[in-house]
């Protein structure tokens, strides 16, 4: 089996499974479908549940996904670890990379959530596996949170060389946009989660990264 920094290298699309959208049955669910339809990797966002409902979750994720697919822990260290996920994502205002990867050891998968360039750098300077770049558009998640310049995005793409998921309210709407940005990965939670074919949601929005290889780089 490949490893699991190998299969984020060649990961197009990033599922988030975020309980504040769905319940854990549901999400469960999407996440058999999603996996049936083709996606690359999976994180799951918990920030309401007890550590013991999550851990027995990450469990069900793992039957699922059986390490094939990696499964990222959001925010938690000591879940991720418990677990036996392949990684965590840490944002701006968790334990840095530094300290995360003390924690969980060289094998496992660390992605950093990332808001500007200098954010980015860091990151992959520092030695971070993969970058989650947002919100790159409105998104309920971060209400708070304008979206952002598209020039800003293209930017990263170009400067940063490990894997860059934009994330933030893409959809199989607006991902067009972002596609003559040089944008081959993204992080999609919504438009998977609530969709009324999982399957064709992902199929859908994996067809636009795929035929990013044909579209010249803008600028």
């Amino acid at each position: 089996m490949r490893s699991n920094k190998k299969l984020l290298a060649s990961a197009k699309l990033y599922l988030i499974l975020d309980s504040q959208v769905l319940d854990h049955r549901a999400l469960l669910q999407v996440l058999k479908d999603s996996v049936r339809g083709g996606i690359d990797i999976v994180q799951l966002r918990d920030k309401n549940s007890s550590v013991k409902e999550i851990l027995s979750f990450c469990k069900e994720i793992l039957k699922i996904t059986k390490h094939k697919i990696p499964f990222i822990v959001n925010d938690r260290a000591d879940v991720a670890l418990v677990s036996g996920a392949d990684g965590l994502h840490v944002g701006q205002e968790d334990i840095d990379y530094l300290q995360a990867r003390k924690l969980m050891g060289s094998g496992k998968i660390i992605g950093v959530s990332c808001q500007n360039l200098a954010h980015a750098l860091k990151a992959q300077a520092q030695g971070a596996d993969y970058i989650g770049f947002g919100s790159v558009f409105q998104t309920k998640t971060k209400p708070g949170r304008e979206a952002m310049d598209l020039g800003l995005l293209q930017k990263v793409i170009k400067k940063i060389h490990i894997p860059v998921f934009p994330i933030g309210g893409i959809d199989r709407k607006n991902i067009g946009q972002l596609i003559p940005l040089g944008v081959k990965r993204a992080a999609v939670c919504r438009d998977i989660l609530l969709a009324d074919d999982v399957g064709i949601s992902v199929m859908q929005i994996r067809n636009s990264l795929t035929a990013s290889r044909q579209v010249p780089r803008a600028g």
